[in-house]
């Protein structure tokens, strides 16, 4: 009796293991760049502050905030100082007096900003030998003074769209659950907006403003996510699914600028977290929690527009459906 071998694995089975093998430590160093360079390349970039003082003083603090790192605009006083910074069209201010120097910040539209813009008044205050006073104009709660709460809202705004689209998708697959995917997703974006942000202002007290402004705005930003995904889902299957989530994921998370606001990642980086969900959720929240929905048009239009694009994938997916060819019949059996 002839004994049969097992012929070796052939060739091509060791190079799609060493193809998969790449493939993954490539998905890790993207990884690893999304989250680490935004981080290590963090700092102040064209950060917005405004000066007021003698022209010789504020001539000073304009030649020492030079740099990309600062775009200084010089007042005339300080009710022009502090309402420019209502109007968000800066971040920080510092206002000159003989003897007195007054850091004005608004902690609320980001820690580190607040904190670069006390260091430099800080440190002209110690140059002149001068008292030094630190005024918030936007702070965060009182219940909640350092934003944690306010932070930790990027999960539930990225995975509030992400669980969602993956169950309904398997709960309501095909062309024939595409419209109840649809509804499910518009409920679920409504009614977990109004939750996240019942929780953060009632529960946590991590939120002030009007209640409702922020409910519709955390409801947006998830109806963005979840229609987009669930829109690339629907015309691309899982492969569109997949790509829409690891945007999301290792753009959209990374770049967002949460917690520090827009201005402490590099100008590039930064615009393009703005005009991602996550990023414009945040920034929407931001201006409707805390700056009485000063600067929301903007990230709100954005979000608006995810959401339509996604509604209009949907639609063009229903549409191909509805244009599928139907089965063709079963053939007559041939006579004998």
């Amino acid at each position: 009796m002839t004994q049969q071998i097992t012929p070796p694995a052939p060739a091509w089975q060791a190079r799609k293991v060493m193809a998969v093998v790449v493939g993954l430590v490539a998905v890790v160093i993207l990884m690893l760049c999304a989250f680490a360079l935004p981080s290590v390349n963090s700092g102040p970039h064209d950060l917005p502050v405004g000066v007021t003082g003698s022209a010789q003083a504020a001539g000073a603090v304009s030649g020492a905030l030079s740099g990309d790192e600062w775009n200084v605009t010089t007042y005339g006083d300080e009710a022009s100082l502090k309402a420019a910074m209502e109007n968000r069209d800066i971040m920080g201010g510092i206002a000159l007096a003989p003897g007195h120097v007054t850091v004005y910040t608004a902690t609320a539209g980001g820690a580190q900003p607040t904190a670069a813009v006390t260091a430099v008044g800080n440190g002209i205050a110690h140059q002149q030998q001068a008292e030094v006073t630190v005024t918030d104009l936007k702070p965060f709660t009182a219940d909640d003074p350092k934003g944690a709460g306010f932070a930790a809202a990027a999960f539930p705004m990225i995975f509030g769209g992400m669980i969602p689209a993956v169950i309904l998708t398997r709960l309501f697959p095909g062309h024939a659950g595409l419209r109840r995917r649809l509804a499910g997703g518009a409920a679920f974006a409504l009614l977990a907006g109004f939750a996240v942000t019942a929780f953060l202002q009632f529960g946590t007290g991590s939120l002030d403003g009007d209640y409702v402004l922020s409910g519709l705005g955390l409801s947006l930003g998830m109806a963005a996510l979840v229609m987009t995904l669930l829109g690339l889902e629907a015309l691309m299957g899982m492969a569109g699914f997949g790509l829409g989530a690891a945007v999301v994921m290792l753009l959209g998370n990374p770049l967002s600028g949460l917690g520090s606001g827009a201005h402490w990642l590099p100008n590039g980086w930064a615009t393009l977290g703005q005009i991602l969900p996550p990023g414009a959720s945040g920034s929407l929240l931001r201006a409707n929690a805390f700056f009485d929905g000063t600067g929301a048009v903007e990230p709100a239009l954005v979000l608006g527009c995810w959401a339509v694009f996604g509604l209009a994938l949907m639609l063009i997916a229903d549409r191909r459906g509805h244009r599928a060819p139907a089965a063709s019949p079963e053939p007559q059996a041939q006579l004998a």
